[in-house]
């Protein structure tokens, strides 16, 4: 089993529809990997098309458990004095990243768009979204560590 840090690349959405009647929405994204999950930050009154460029960071297992390892983007809209809405959501698949990174000892997925859908599978917009994986170097003082002790010389 291979252990790494994924980034993940939100850079921005276009074509959100708006669930706001009066004003423009004010998107977040939640992104979520297994268990861990990063919330971005509110881009307030960007409307429909937000701008985030921010970098989260995951652990990763790889091959875990997951047979087919996803990542899923849920678009939400803050809403100040009641529950945030649902915008939609998208996800994307990370098995063959995660197989490059572990050959190639890095991975990319450059920026690209996935479409948004809603809990009826409505088009919603776009997402633009760039994932790396890299696996984590072990140098060789720490593959000769038992335990968390190191084998005697004697």
């Amino acid at each position: 089993m291979t252990i790494g840090i994924m980034e993940v690349n939100l850079v921005d959405a276009r074509g959100l529809s708006n669930s706001d009647f009066l004003n423009k929405i004010d998107p977040y994204v939640l992104i979520q990997y297994k268990s861990q999950e990063h919330k971005s930050t509110i881009a307030k009154g960007q409307g429909s098309k937000p701008s985030w460029n921010e970098t989260f960071k995951f652990r990763v297992e790889f091959p875990g458990s997951d047979e087919q390892p996803k990542l899923v983007l849920k678009i939400m809209d803050h809403d100040t004095f009641s529950s945030d809405d649902y915008i939609g959501q998208t996800t994307i698949y990370l098995k063959e990243v995660l197989e490059l990174g572990v050959e190639n000892g890095r991975s990319e997925l450059r920026a690209q768009k996935y479409s948004i859908v809603d809990s009826s599978q409505s088009y919603r917009g776009d997402l633009r979204v760039g994932v790396s994986f890299t696996p984590r170097v072990e140098n060789e003082s720490y593959a000769q560590e038992f335990g968390g002790w190191k084998e005697s010389q004697w």
